[in-house]
């Protein structure tokens, strides 16, 4: 459904084209592709064609994000991949927290128009007693405080939401349902950085995927100066560069069967 909300001023999408290998980044849960557009903005002056697109309810308000559901934020993600699709040899797909689930269910669905993931600390699960009261809860209560902004650097504003819309994050959980079932239909090169220190998702949801996923190549980097947006923190500079260097290493010079690099 179409957003009626004014959009934030730093949360609006992110389009660079460049050169024929593309890359979609996807934003996390209340957040914005303001925790995104510096990541693209490198990958972009690497000769990347790069799109960050706004996932629907994000970057308004809470409670427009609450009328929206896991298949709105996926139908944007899959519009994207299939814009770059038709632009690029080579796409890779990159997440950050329910972003990178949303990363993976495109990784599972579309797998000859994926050719590479790099997720950042990805939320698949959450070992947290209080999810089981959801279904009850959110018919209750529209929203709890916040999980926005857990940013180690100073100065630094990812632009979420500062209450966590319950509908939302009801259907959040029926997205890494679905996502953790079909995680063996992962077969592409995989890079995932994790935070040691996030405040919003536990370690189990990389030990999920790093444990489920098919691919040959699945390669686990750990971040020591970053919280849960890794993306915009102490850490980013690390992350622009290598997954830069990972993306072109499982792209370049190849097809989406048989690549030599896989």
């Amino acid at each position: 459904m179409p957003d009626s909300s004014p959009i934030h001023p730093l949360a609006h999408p992110m389009s660079a084209d460049g050169g024929r290998t593309g890359v979609l980044l996807v934003h996390g849960f209340t957040g914005s592709p303001a925790s995104m557009s510096p990541w693209g903005h490198a990958l972009a002056e690497q000769g990347m064609t790069v799109r960050v697109p706004r996932l629907p309810g994000h970057g308004t308000t809470w409670r427009e994000m609450n009328t929206t559901r896991w298949e709105d934020w996926y139908a944007e993600a899959d519009r994207a991949l299939t814009e770059l699709r038709a632009r690029c040899d080579h796409v890779a797909v990159a997440g950050l927290s329910m972003g990178g689930a949303l990363s993976l269910r495109l990784a599972e669905q579309r797998p000859s128009d994926v050719d590479a993931l790099v997720l950042v600390n990805p939320a698949v699960n959450l070992v947290d007693r209080r999810l089981a009261a959801l279904p009850v809860l959110r018919h209750v209560v529209a929203s709890l405080p916040g999980i926005g902004n857990d940013i180690k650097r100073t100065g630094v504003e990812e632009s979420g939401y500062d209450r966590t819309p319950l509908h939302a994050l009801w259907s959040q959980t029926r997205l890494w349902a679905d996502v953790r079932a079909n995680l063996h239909r992962v077969s592409q090169p995989l890079l995932l950085f994790r935070s040691t220190e996030d405040h919003v998702v536990d370690p189990s949801s990389a030990r999920i995927i790093l444990a489920g996923v098919s691919s040959a190549v699945a390669i686990e980097t750990i971040l020591h100066d970053s919280y849960h947006v890794a993306t915009i923190d102490n850490d980013a500079e690390r992350i622009w560069t290598e997954s830069a260097e990972f993306i072109a290493r499982h792209t370049a010079g190849s097809t989406r069967e048989g690549d030599p690099a896989r």
